[in-house]
């Protein structure tokens, strides 16, 4: 079994994703962009993510009357999330050479998607998966750096706003995602920074069902993670 029914916080907090942050680097020098464009940011915004280290990530979800909260720290090569949504929790951590999972009981179940059986085995461990597995391949993908460039939309398709963000100056990028078989439809506007560096700042989706607002801080700031001293293999729960 693969661990499908997670989408991890880069992905999902583009889909299910004030004014003062505590960022890496000062944002509000010289502009980063001159006549901007929605290609021009697009452009400054996927330079700028690729030569950051890290960055912290937090999403606040509210869906009918279930609000659920991602935080996320991404680095180079570790990443670590970790989920709520009631008594609902999981937390993801990845390193070069492992990424774990571990949660509560509906956590597991409920949000991932391991039987009880499974969850059973697991308790109060995490479970264990080696690089070079499918499962670690997924959480290295969305919790490490590599993942910096799915926070920049495609330029087709994405409009820049005419007005600025009021509370940063920031500029906010607009677009919409149509619904699948698997998703709803969504509207994502998304503010990039206006100084030294277009980095985004702060994300709001809107779906039929609710809505998720994202916020990026810490850009640049090396992520450590602590890894978990109880683990059990992902073929012993899986095999």
């Amino acid at each position: 079994m693969i661990l499908s029914k997670h989408t991890s916080i880069v992905l999902s907090a583009l889909v299910v994703l004030s004014a003062s942050f505590v960022l890496g680097s000062p944002l509000l020098a010289q502009a980063s962009v001159s006549n901007p464009t929605a290609a021009s940011v697009i452009a400054a915004a996927s330079a700028a993510v690729k030569k950051e280290i890290g960055v912290h990530v937090h999403v606040s979800t509210v869906s009918g009357k279930v609000d659920s909260t991602v935080v996320a720290r991404i680095g180079t090569l570790d990443g670590s999330e970790t989920y709520t949504e009631g008594v609902s929790t999981f937390v993801i951590t990845v390193t070069p050479k492992y990424a774990y999972l571990s949660g509560s009981l509906t956590g597991l179940t409920t949000v991932m998607g391991l039987s009880a059986a499974q969850q059973k085995k697991v308790g109060t461990s995490s479970i264990s998966m080696k690089a070079g597995s499918t499962p670690y391949k997924t959480f290295r993908a969305n919790l490490t750096s590599v993942a910096f460039a799915q926070l920049i939309p495609a330029s087709k398709g994405t409009t820049l706003l005419p007005k600025r963000d009021k509370k940063t100056n920031g500029y906010q990028l607009k677009w919409a995602t149509a619904a699948t078989s698997t998703a709803a439809a969504t509207t994502s506007v998304l503010t990039i920074s206006s100084g030294a560096k277009a980095l985004p700042i702060k994300e709001t989706v809107t779906t039929s069902g609710g809505t998720s607002h994202t916020k990026f801080t810490k850009w640049n700031k090396k992520v450590t993670v602590v890894v978990p001293s109880k683990t059990v293999k992902y073929a012993t729960v899986f095999g």
